[in-house]
């Protein structure tokens, strides 16, 4: 739907294909414009956003410091518009959707129209430019595919780019390293634990001088200095890069770090970033760590303002060494929920609240524990069993338990059913995750 407001065309720096070059003035003026057009766009096209805004108006909007006028979008918007919340545009222009894991049963669905596909490859597209390919390289692509916007947006941006697309999807080592070596792949996107599961089964069997893999791409999870350090080397990687993404800003592609490895450019003309302070609201002071909040510029199907993304980093001011002048952010540094991130699935302690309610033998306590054996994360799931019950069928019970979790989490952990009152107690807030993957 048309409206009086626009944003200006994507701009490509000289010399470059898809990395754009803005002065501070020019990015802000497209910021502002972007921030315009978004709340125009979504007042004209979207009863919820209507709803949510009251009064406000895009003529509001005289600098971006006037951003914080407007209320902050979350999570809980996106699951009361299930299936399609914050749709913006009439549902006959909507090309697609893609999924991710909510905090209840209903997963985080987002819309696409063609323009917002287009958006998303040339998003992953300056992503593999800055990573230093060339139309070239030969890109395999290992996240997954489906509802996850992983290994489609891996995909559209390298074929946008114009590399050679080699699209494999998680798991399957034994394809992975036959491809590897058939193929010649020169890049590849995974997560990080299973580029050290590969590095070791290269290391095993002395495939290293059968490869020309040079640089990987890593998202959806942590990764410590180490663990990149040793993939570096087992795989004989010149660089390895952290890329960062959401479901809810198109897919992977948000930002990635340059050869320079200090920080990760974020693209300023897709997106507007705040760093707030996740219990005050307000913003915290430059440099500091807090929770990123993002209003898109472009977004057409579902357009976010002020959206909670609930990560927190902090903004790295100055110049970059690399010379690309678009802003960066350090690594995601944890999240002000309490969400965790395993096996590339995202996952809230109340998903698990949802499935112990199904089971009266049970008690309302439980404890995640999270560790790391060489590549693969583990999950422990210790539950109470309820008062009075007799313990001769944890088992059976800690299996059906562990079946149904599968189900609702679409990952596996392993449950242990122990005696009431055994775990842990707090007058405050109860500690319900040990993650000791990066110890």
């Amino acid at each position: 739907m048309s409206t009086p407001y626009h944003v200006p065309a994507l701009s490509v720096a000289p010399g470059k294909r898809f990395i754009p070059c803005y002065s501070p003035g020019e990015l802000e003026e497209r910021q502002l414009a972007g921030v315009r057009w978004t709340l125009a766009h979504a007042l004209t096209g979207s009863p919820q956003y209507r709803a949510k805004l009251g009064d406000a108006h895009p003529g509001d909007i005289r600098t971006l410091d006037d951003v914080r006028k407007l209320p902050f979008t979350t999570t809980e918007d996106l699951r009361a518009g299930y299936p399609l919340p914050l749709l913006s545009v009439p549902d006959t222009e909507v090309l697609r959707v893609h999924a991710s894991s909510g905090t209840t049963g209903k997963r985080k669905v987002l819309a696409y129209t063609r323009n917002d596909i287009d958006t998303f490859a040339f998003q992953m597209a300056r992503c593999y430019e800055l990573a230093g390919l060339t139309p070239a390289d030969r890109m395999q692509v290992a996240v997954g595919y489906g509802l996850w916007t992983a290994g489609a947006g891996f995909q559209l941006g390298c074929e946008k780019f114009g590399a050679l697309t080699i699209p494999v999807g998680p798991g399957n080592l034994d394809i992975h390293l036959q491809l590897l070596q058939d193929f010649g792949t020169t890049c590849i996107g995974c997560t990080a634990s299973m580029a050290l599961l590969m590095g070791e089964e290269v290391e095993r069997h002395g495939l290293l001088k059968n490869l020309k893999l040079k640089r990987a791409i890593f998202g959806a999870e942590a990764s410590s200095a180490k663990m990149r350090a040793a993939i570096t080397e087992k795989l004989g990687l010149e660089h390895c890069f952290d890329i960062g993404g959401m479901t809810e800003m198109y897919g992977p592609g948000t930002a990635i770090d340059c050869e320079a490895h200090e920080g990760l450019h974020y693209w300023a003309d897709l997106f507007y970033m705040e760093i707030i302070d996740p219990e005050t609201l307000e913003p915290v002071r430059p440099g500091e760590i807090g929770e990123m909040v993002v209003t898109s510029l472009r977004k057409e199907a579902a357009p976010l303002i002020r959206y909670r993304t609930r990560d927190l980093s902090r903004f790295i001011p100055g110049e970059c060494p690399c010379g690309c002048t678009m802003p960066r952010h350090d690594r995601l540094l944890g999240r002000s929920d309490d969400m965790i991130i395993f096996r590339g699935v995202n996952i809230y302690p109340g998903q698990i609240c949802d499935v112990i309610q199904h089971y009266p033998e049970l008690g309302g306590e439980y404890h995640i524990e999270l560790t790391r054996e060489g590549a693969r994360d583990f999950m422990l799931l210790k539950l109470e069993r309820g008062a009075n019950v007799s313990a001769d069928g944890d088992d059976a019970l800690a299996g059906r338990f562990a079946e149904e979790l599968h189900k609702a989490l679409l990952a596996r952990a392993a449950v242990e059913i122990v005696d009431p009152g055994k775990l842990p107690r707090s007058f405050g807030k109860s500690k319900r995750v040990t993650d000791l993957r990066l110890d």
